[in-house]
């Protein structure tokens, strides 16, 4: 079962494609963060079997977890792109009447919500990735060092630029109750993303 649909494909395909211009950082960064768990998952696959490293169990459970973080880095970067479509739809609604006008703020306030969750999640999972390659970086197959070191490079690039996206659309969010968890959420990740990112020159 290949990790990502049809649409998930054709959010990334939207990001380099030279007529859009809707599609943009927050898909480009889950997707690098797909990125680099496919890349995790692989070091972990080509460490199986080799003398003096660890069981096959240890890279099974690496391997399957970075699996479920690219199919879900897909998703999510297609939902991103959704959700900022949501937003400029929003926009657009009409806002002649006292009822129209009503619609409209809510529907903005809505997608504005969504547009901050989405990303914000996709940086967890950028985050859980980098974690997964600290786990495979004590012992893995040292042909696949820089497979390896481009699994972390992504992974941090999507968490940062997940998280800019984040950084980007709280102050739209007026939900206050659900601005503040997302700030403080927001806030966590990048403490932890700042420590695992320490060991690396990106």
């Amino acid at each position: 079962m290949k990790p990502w649909t049809d649409a998930d494909l054709h959010a990334f395909l939207k990001v380099i494609d030279p007529d859009d211009n809707a599609t943009g950082g927050g898909t480009a960064s889950a997707v690098a963060g797909a990125m680099a768990a496919g890349l995790v998952g692989m070091v972990a696959r080509v460490s199986k079997g080799k003398p003096d490293l660890e069981s096959d169990e240890f890279y099974d459970a690496i391997d399957t977890a970075a699996q479920e973080f690219t199919r879900a880095l897909m998703q999510g970067g297609r939902e991103d792109s959704e959700a900022f479509g949501a937003v400029m739809r929003s926009f657009t609604l009409p806002k002649c009447t006292e009822d129209e006008k009503i619609a409209r703020t809510a529907a903005i306030r809505a997608a504005m919500v969504e547009a901050t969750r989405v990303p914000l999640e996709n940086a967890q999972r950028c985050v859980r990735v980098l974690e997964l390659a600290d786990r495979v970086s004590v012992k893995f197959n040292e042909n696949a060092a820089s497979d390896l070191a481009c699994a972390r490079s992504l992974a941090c690039t999507g968490a940062e630029g997940c998280l800019a996206n984040v950084e980007v659309n709280l102050p739209g969010v007026k939900d206050e109750q659900a601005k503040a968890e997302f700030e403080a959420r927001s806030n966590e990740l990048r403490s932890v993303y700042t420590v695992l990112a320490g060991g690396t020159d990106g």
